[in-house]
């Protein structure tokens, strides 16, 4: 079973998302074949796995990042189908599509599971001059309503604020805002601007944004110093042990 939806990748235009403002950033629809997104849908990892985030200080008085966070490594149990699509990932189509929107710069990736509930929100904020961008896979499914909340923003501080500050979303103005209904995904690339941020979910008791993390990552010497330490880019260990 094939995953991606080729498809989208192949009429996913690298031109538009480069010319995109504040910065690239693409909004993709029906991202994974169907019999592919139900397949995951229906095997999702598990919240035991899961390390539970509340109160996690943030550099730069940025608020903290309150979620259920599981991070891929080799060596994680993961349900069959799961293990394929990270391994399509890892394949040649998905490279391609990469280097199409971002260029042919080498890159390494890391692969994340969010899950949050009632409340939490995740602070505007650039990402690590590390990351080159980001691929969020929505996995929100049909139940989940729009009035909850859950869309990643994507947002302009029309160049007035450094990297490394904690405005808020009042400070910075909204540009656009992704669905995070089922099987839709987000692109966006990393600038000194990228600013964005989900603001506090609105969702029952019992529901939960579920979202699945791509982080491309650059070869620096942060990451090579990281690599040789035994680490993943995101300072994760690279192999699980038991």
């Amino acid at each position: 079973m094939e995953y991606l939806d080729r498809n989208c990748l192949t009429h996913a235009a690298g031109e538009v998302f480069r010319n995109q403002q504040p910065y690239p950033w693409l909004m993709m629809r029906k991202t994974l074949t169907d019999g592919g997104f139900n397949r995951l849908c229906e095997n999702m990892p598990q919240v035991s796995l899961f390390h539970r985030d509340i109160g996690v200080k943030r550099a730069f008085g940025q608020a903290p990042h309150d979620r259920f966070t599981l991070h891929y490594s080799q060596g994680l149990a993961l349900p069959g189908p799961w293990s394929d699509f990270i391994s399509e990932l890892q394949g040649e189509t998905y490279q391609a599509f990469l280097h199409r929107m971002l260029g042919p710069t080498p890159f390494l990736l890391t692969f994340e599971w969010h899950y949050a509930w009632h409340g939490c929100s995740v602070s505007p904020h650039c990402d690590a001059a590390r990351k080159i961008a980001t691929h969020l896979f929505y996995f929100n499914e049909g139940e989940w309503q729009a009035e909850w909340g859950g869309q990643t923003l994507i947002m302009d501080d029309e160049r007035r604020f450094g990297t490394h500050s904690a405005p808020t979303f009042d400070e910075l103005r909204e540009v656009a805002a992704s669905d995070p209904s089922a099987n839709n995904s987000l692109l966006f690339q990393r600038t000194a601007h990228s600013w964005h941020g989900v603001r506090p979910l609105n969702c029952p008791p019992g529901a939960m944004r579920r979202v699945f993390k791509v982080t491309v990552n650059t070869s620096n010497l942060q990451v090579w110093w990281r690599r040789v330490r035994g680490k993943d880019p995101d300072g994760f260990p690279m192999r699980r042990t038991v």
